[in-house]
């Protein structure tokens, strides 16, 4: 299976849980401030490195299920910074949440082609706890720039970052999907 293949099934695994948490709670996101969302990417990304250094778990979801919830919050981050939160009650139904996650996804995965194709799937090399390092560090990244008021200088932005993480949780999700670990 190529790479394209393998990015197509972990994204359509990651639709899937969106869409059923979708059908089970609305788009109850909706209320969530782009810093929350990067501190549920934290919440994340941190038991993933937890486990991976603990190499124990009392809670039986594993790492797999900490990496769909890194790309699906990272799709919400995407679309929370294009339309806002919205204040009182979740405002968006089923179809409208489901085009704009395609949307923003189908946006991280183009931008992984362009990458992949530069860096010549250096991806497959790295181990996936690098995937994880990675992650946290973008995610302390965009705390900085939230403390910022969203400002930088000369770096990327929030969705740049947010796509990054996106990335990085789908090549952690391949390489555990199709047991291509180091």
């Amino acid at each position: 299976m190529d790479t394209e293949q393998q990015f197509e099934q972990v994204i359509h695994l990651c639709r899937e849980i969106f869409q059923k948490k979708l059908s089970d709670y609305g788009a109850s996101w909706r209320i969530m401030r782009p810093s929350s969302i990067t501190d549920q990417l934290f919440i994340k990304a941190n038991r993933i490195r937890s486990l991976e250094m603990k190499k124990e778990s009392r809670i039986e979801e594993g790492i797999r299920p900490e990496f769909v919830a890194i790309v699906n919050y990272g799709v919400i981050g995407l679309i929370q910074l294009a339309l806002g939160p919205c204040t009182d009650a979740p405002d968006m139904l089923l179809d409208k949440a489901l085009a704009l996650y395609d949307r923003y996804i189908t946006q991280a995965k183009e931008l992984m082609y362009a990458k992949n194709h530069d860096y010549d799937e250096a991806w497959r090399s790295m181990r996936i706890s690098s995937y994880t390092d990675l992650i946290l560090t973008k995610i302390h990244r965009v705390k900085q720039i939230e403390n910022h008021d969203g400002q930088t200088l000369v770096s990327e932005g929030i969705d740049a970052n947010y796509m990054d993480m996106i990335n990085y949780a789908l090549f952690g999700l391949i390489k555990l999907e199709f047991d291509e670990t180091l």
